[in-house]
């Protein structure tokens, strides 16, 4: 199948493209500068110049591909938006897979799956009509498909890495969010590169959860970093205020409390993540 991948040169893209290679796929890939298009062309893909506003180039790539994996992330909502309508018009009734995430359904309250209420922090709040927007072209003969992947990790591990390893190095512990009892919704970096491959399949309309399964908590999350980032298991409590001084908007979202099951797409799609311990990962560093 020819698959056109926005987002292909970055921590998920680069993993999955890999995968779709690995299944005997074609992968044209949107290059928004040189590096980018050397990173994705190293990888065996056909680099597509351009970035998510030049919205006809989008058109054009998804309208000579049979598939479409959507993961370059938007600065807003107006702009993922603009780019999932080009895409999805080029694609027609080819596959187009949306990429959101679990954050939006906020504390789950034990485990919980794709049908949890959404009760998303403000910096992912935007998400909502994007998604009814994608997947209301299942009504009109499209074949929208959305991942809402947990907390990924594993590989470059970019965004544990940058906000809680690097600081951690440099004040000698790592750091967790209040009592650091809320669990994280974790999926590896691979795994989830799979789900991407198989959501090819699946029927219009269609919302997996990109878990693992395992569930942690934050605390000990944090502890199992810090042995993999050489300081022994050293680990500190900071207030959620003081997270958001330092963190942003995206230290809510690391405080929630979250649950989920793989199920559906294990029985849907014979999905099964093969990354079973999160925390072992973590303590190699």
């Amino acid at each position: 199948m020819k698959v056109f991948v926005t987002g292909g040169s970055g921590y998920i893209g680069k993993a999955v493209i890999e995968a779709l290679h690995r299944h005997g796929h074609t992968v044209r890939a949107l290059a928004r500068s040189e590096h980018a298009a050397q990173a994705v062309q190293s990888l065996g893909a056909t680099a597509v110049h351009g970035g998510l506003g030049d919205l006809a180039v989008l058109n054009d790539a998804a309208a000579h591909t049979e598939a479409v994996i959507h993961l370059a992330q938007a600065q807003t909502g107006e702009e993922d938006l603009a780019a999932a309508t080009a895409l999805q018009d080029g694609i027609g009734l080819g596959t187009y897979v949306h990429t959101g995430g679990t954050w939006v359904y906020g504390d789950t309250d034990g485990v919980a799956d794709e049908d949890a209420p959404w009760n998303p922090p403000a910096v992912v709040a935007w998400r909502r009509p994007v998604e009814d927007a994608v997947l209301d072209r299942a009504v009109r003969g499209g074949r929208p498909v959305i991942i809402r992947a947990g907390l990924v990790y594993g590989g470059d591990n970019r965004l544990i890495d940058v906000l809680f390893t690097q600081p951690g190095r440099k004040a000698g512990a790592i750091a967790y969010i209040g009592d650091g009892l809320q669990h994280w919704a974790l999926v590896h970096v691979e795994d989830l590169a799979e789900l991407y491959v198989a959501a090819l399949r699946a029927k219009a309309g269609s919302v997996y959860a990109g878990v693992g399964g395992v569930n942690p908590t934050a605390r000990d999350a944090a502890q199992a970093v810090s042995h993999g980032a050489g300081l022994e298991g050293r680990t500190v409590s900071i207030p959620l205020e003081q997270a958001r001084a330092e963190l942003g908007p995206v230290a809510d979202a690391f405080a929630l409390d979250q649950q989920f099951t793989p199920a559906r797409a294990r029985d849907e799609l014979g999905w099964a993540p093969t990354f079973t311990d999160p925390l072992a990962v973590f303590a190699r560093g």
